[in-house]
């Protein structure tokens, strides 16, 4: 039963949030039904006070509006048809003011208002938003993505159907549209025609196969980026239209493979079929008192920071490798893997 708790949570949320739009649609247009209705009253009392009593048009608008809204500041009419039309506009008049009081009452007692505003006024933020980022998804890795494009000055827009991120996102100055991310009209809603790039890391794999597809539908030209949790699923992620696909899985289970066999690199990136490495140079070690024309191989040393701090960029051949120093390494990975070996620690090579 836990299990299923915050999922059930969530589509309660969205079903009280579809409930809330629902309402709002039912509210405006039960106010232009009383527009109308209004609107017809007006008309019909003017056509029948200037055909019967024989006024102006002008006179009879004013004897209209004097008699729907029950002042009373014109006397009645003398003719038995006109008085039957004084009491049909002040039936309807009365009638039709109780039904535009209860629905305006209703709208308000329901308690939607402040949340429909807020709605607004978040919705207006967004669509001044240009050159932005879409986040869908706002969990974990939702949200360290949304405070690492907070921290570089892009603005970004998260979705989540999970009504416990609101105050999360608002504690971190996002704008959150609390609502399923596959959805097309809120894709648009999030300004996907003026985004940078759209990034999908819901927690199901296949929801972020949908989110790309449509996505890709909307607007062809669009960056996105989709985390997959399975390995099958990157394939599909790529097939529905993700340029770039991210397994935080499989990353960070290759990267502390790498740094329990290899102790010594600190730190790696993939670059297209290249890696960049910083490998640290231990006590005991073979590359140790090399120099860094005698350990690069097929690898290029781009850096080395010394023991002291300095940084040598694009350091000369015969500058001597020393102990405690830092290199900065771009290659293959076999060639990374040869150069990782040469600064083994000699415990580590011994075992």
């Amino acid at each position: 039963m836990s299990a299923w708790q915050p999922r059930l949570d969530r589509q309660r949320a969205l079903e009280q949030h579809g409930r809330t739009r629902r309402e709002l649609r039912m509210f405006m247009r039960r106010l232009a039904i009383l527009l109308v209705a209004l609107v017809a009253m007006i008309l019909a009392g003017t056509l029948a006070f200037t055909l019967i009593e024989g006024t102006s048009v002008a006179f009879s608008f004013a004897w209209t509006l004097d008699t729907v809204t029950t002042l009373g500041a014109i006397q009645d009419p003398h003719d038995p048809a006109g008085r039957v039309v004084v009491v049909l506009l002040e039936l309807f008049g009365i009638g039709t003011l109780f039904y535009g009081l209860a629905t305006v009452a209703e709208f308000f007692v329901s308690g939607q208002l402040s949340g429909l505003l807020e709605e607004r006024r978040t919705q207006r933020m967004i669509d001044t938003f240009t050159d932005h980022i879409i986040v869908c998804g706002f969990g974990r890795v939702g949200r360290q993505i949304a405070s690492d494009l907070e921290q570089v000055g892009v603005r970004c827009v998260a979705i989540d159907d999970d009504p416990s991120h609101r105050e999360e996102a608002a504690a971190m100055g996002v704008r959150l549209i609390q609502s399923t991310a596959a959805d097309d009209e809120v894709l648009i809603s999030a300004g996907i025609e003026r985004a940078r790039a759209i990034i999908a890391c819901v927690d199901s794999d296949a929801e972020n196969i949908f989110i790309a597809l449509t996505a890709r539908e909307l607007r062809p030209d669009v960056l996105i980026v989709a985390r997959a949790s399975a390995e099958d699923s990157e394939k599909k992620l790529r097939r529905a239209g993700a340029d770039r696909v991210i397994s935080p899985y499989k990353t960070s289970g290759t990267e502390m493979a790498r740094v329990a066999l290899h102790p010594q690199v600190e730190g790696a990136v993939e670059v297209a079929d290249y890696r960049l490495e910083e490998i640290a140079v231990p006590a005991e070690c073979a590359g140790a008192g090399q120099t860094v024309e005698r350990v690069r191989g097929d690898s290029v040393i781009v850096a080395v920071r010394r023991i002291d701090g300095r940084l040598e960029t694009q350091p000369p051949l015969d500058l001597v490798i020393g102990p405690g120093d830092l290199l900065v390494a771009l290659g293959t990975p076999d060639a990374l893997e040869r150069l990782e070996s040469l600064f083994q620690p000699a415990t580590v090579a011994r075992a």
